[in-house]
């Protein structure tokens, strides 16, 4: 029987992550994979895929050069199917390609199969052959990720009502469609989609949003949504789906409002791929979601050497969080000493167009009753902005009245979630709205907005020498 110091079983963001780190620290690791190929679902079904879309459709499209030459600008005129999906294998090749190298570099051992425990320090591993073998770890890093949520009442076909993961391979663009689940993956698949010109509604139970997200970013982004006519029926839900013989697909809501589409995606949320785990073989349990219940410091489960990270912890489900998560979680299970990561990390939401945020909301500031003055810049108000042809894009900064601390950045449009590293920068340094004022930043750029936000509410906020 194999032995190791760490078995991690998935090899997405957070199992890799973790892996490579126990591997630099001299220890003898395995990655368990039942995929074809290492990745996990970040890179075949999730996180790279869907922003590998966006950037294909953006580009195909002229979606970014639209504010110069037109609503009915266009690079290519048909865009198919085959168009966004030749793009995707190049750069899921690549980035399998990448990790293979990384996991041969580093001495990580890996093995396709489903893995399930016989004891706690002990996995059986089905390869597809049928063959079986064991082996046992000091440690388990369950990093197994999520899969689609697929309720019994939708018809899922494969063709026109498709789950998340189903939608990478449709042989044609629908000109029509409905997103079921207002999400970060509903909204990223249909604000895609929309740009593509398809015809989308989305559909959700709740009356809000992305409800994690500031307000007024929120309300940004939906007058843009809007403003290119899709349509957004929230606090409304559709209580029956069916496909019907001239292979449309009719959705008939609570509200008695009937939609006839060409495509269903479902995307109301995901489940915790646990289920073929054989958790009750070691006295672990995970919750109707699929999901594993953890120390948020040490990423342990309830059985002392078997730990876990990423999505299948649940919140945030960010390719980001889970790496860190899986770094901290192989060096608490090998022992080594595992920093605090500091407090505030951003959140990037790749719809059309992107949503990226770090810190509090402004609802939060609220809620905590802290004094508070807000900075907004707007994309066009750049000379940047100009160039690119940008008529939209907010950048809002959130400063203690107290302190005078950056203390949220909160942005929505082209680039925001690159740009919002200046802003989490300074605020887990610590940084003050006199950072924005008096530091220059290159012209013309859009982090100039960070500039015309801090000049904002440095105005109301006053001078701090003149309060001295």
């Amino acid at each position: 029987m194999l032995q190791y110091d760490l078995v991690v079983v998935g090899s997405g963001p957070a199992g890799r992550r973790g892996a490579i780190q126990a591997a630099k620290l001299g220890k003898k690791v395995l990655v368990i994979e039942q995929g074809k190929r290492v990745g996990g679902v970040s890179v075949h079904t999730g996180t790279i895929p869907s922003k590998t879309l966006r950037e294909t459709a953006l580009n195909l499209s002229g979606w970014r050069e639209r504010g110069f030459y037109g609503r009915s600008y266009r690079v290519k005129e048909e865009i198919s199917a085959d168009d966004l999906r030749r793009r995707l294998l190049i750069t899921l090749n690549h980035e399998v390609e990448v990790l293979e190298h990384q996991f041969a570099r580093n001495r990580v051992q890996h093995i396709r199969g489903k893995a399930s425990f016989v004891d706690a320090s002990t996995l059986q591993v089905i390869k597809d052959d049928g063959e079986t073998t064991q082996v046992t770890a000091a440690s388990v890093l369950l990093a197994v990720g999520t899969k689609p949520f697929r309720p019994d009442y939708m018809p899922f076909d494969g063709k026109t009502v498709l789950d998340s993961d189903e939608l990478l391979d449709i042989q044609d663009l629908p000109r029509s469609m409905v997103v079921i689940g207002a999400g970060v993956i509903g909204i990223e698949y249909a604000t895609i989609f929309s740009a593509l010109d398809t015809a989308v509604t989305v559909i959700d139970p709740k009356a809000t949003m992305l409800d994690f997200i500031d307000k007024e970013i929120i309300e940004d982004f939906t007058y843009q949504l809007r403003d290119r006519n899709m349509k957004l029926l929230l606090g409304q839900k559709a209580d029956k789906v069916e496909t019907l013989d001239n292979g449309k697909v009719e959705l008939t809501l609570d509200s008695g409002r009937r939609l006839t589409t060409d495509m269903v995606l479902f995307a109301a949320g995901r489940m915790g791929a646990t289920d073929a785990l054989n958790l009750s073989a070691i006295g672990l349990e995970a919750d109707s979601r699929g999901r594993l219940k953890v120390n948020p410091e040490t990423f342990q489960t309830s059985v002392a050497n078997v730990y876990a990270a990423g999505d299948v912890v649940g919140f945030p489900s960010l390719a980001s969080t889970s790496m860190e998560q899986g770094r901290i979680a192989a060096r608490v299970a090998i022992g080594a000493v595992a920093k605090e990561p500091p407090k505030y990390f951003p959140y990037g939401i790749y719809a059309v167009p992107e949503i990226s945020t770090c810190g509090l909301t402004e609802e939060e500031m609220k809620e905590r009753g802290i004094p508070y003055e807000c900075g907004i810049a707007r994309f066009r108000e750049t000379s940047r902005g100009h160039i690119m042809g940008l008529d939209t894009g907010l950048l809002k900064l959130i400063f203690s009245l107290k302190t005078r601390r950056l203390l949220g950045v909160h942005i929505v449009g082209e680039g925001a979630t690159e740009l919002v590293h200046i802003g989490q920068a300074v605020l887990n340094l610590k940084g003050t709205v006199e950072y924005f004022v008096e530091n220059t930043f290159n012209y013309p750029t859009l982090a100039e907005a960070y500039k015309i936000a801090g000049l904002d509410a440095w105005n109301r906020m006053g001078d701090i020498k003149s309060e001295l």
